[in-house]
């Protein structure tokens, strides 16, 4: 009984001590952060770990090999989101627009499967009574909405149109602009490449341009 124990409590703590070192190479992210890929690895980590503990019976290398294989997948796919876009589309997909301009958007609702029970629970936990304070809202791919109030000084919000040298030409449907007038708006700044861009965004009528860092030789 005693050899039993002792192989529970040890392996108790391994396994503890490989999930805290398998979190740690994925990176830091808060839990509201968390995609629902995250969460499905996480879930998968946890039965993992309570089968190695709960079958002392077997090596607990038969739990750990799975893990370690999970961890090897996450750091992949962190590594290709991080070089592709498209990759990271795929994976994390994008946030969604629900209230634009004051006004509801019934057909991205419904894409999403987003109900207004749903909206109006989220802007009454972000202290919002009344949608009409509202002037523009997204649903973030973790399922977290973002709200911008209504503001006389300020309008709008920040919107992507260059990331990493590719442009976003549905955000540039979204605001009334061309890709023609894109180019010529970075030609003032001096820019003639879009793959030297990182990132543009356009925000409050203004056009802010990030050049990617220079290359050390």
């Amino acid at each position: 009984m005693l050899e039993i124990y002792g192989s529970l409590i040890l392996r108790t703590i391994l396994l503890y001590a490989v999930i805290l070192l398998i979190f740690r190479l994925m990176g830091k992210r808060e839990i509201g952060e968390l995609s629902i890929l995250d969460l499905v690895v996480f879930v998968m980590l946890a039965e993992m770990a309570v089968m190695g503990i709960d079958k002392y019976e077997e090596p607990i290398f038969i739990a750990i090999v799975p893990m370690i294989l999970i961890l090897v997948i996450q750091v992949l796919s962190a590594f290709f989101s991080l070089k592709s876009r498209k990759f990271r589309r795929l994976m994390d997909g994008e946030p969604t627009i629900i209230i634009k301009n004051g006004n509801i958007l019934e057909s991205e609702m419904k894409k999403q499967r987003y109900t207004f029970d749903d909206l109006l629970m989220q802007l009454r936990e972000k202290d919002i009574r009344h949608i009409s304070e509202v002037e523009f809202a997204l649903l973030e791919s973790n399922g977290k909405l973002s709200v911008f109030k209504k503001d006389k000084k300020i309008s709008g919000f920040t919107v992507p149109l260059i990331l990493e040298g590719e442009i976003e030409y549905e955000k540039l449907d979204e605001i009334n602009k061309t890709e023609q007038w894109l180019y010529e708006e970075l030609r003032r700044k001096g820019i003639t490449d879009i793959k030297d861009v990182a990132f543009c965004s356009f925000d409050n009528g203004n056009l802010f341009v990030n050049r990617f860092d220079k290359k050390k030789s």
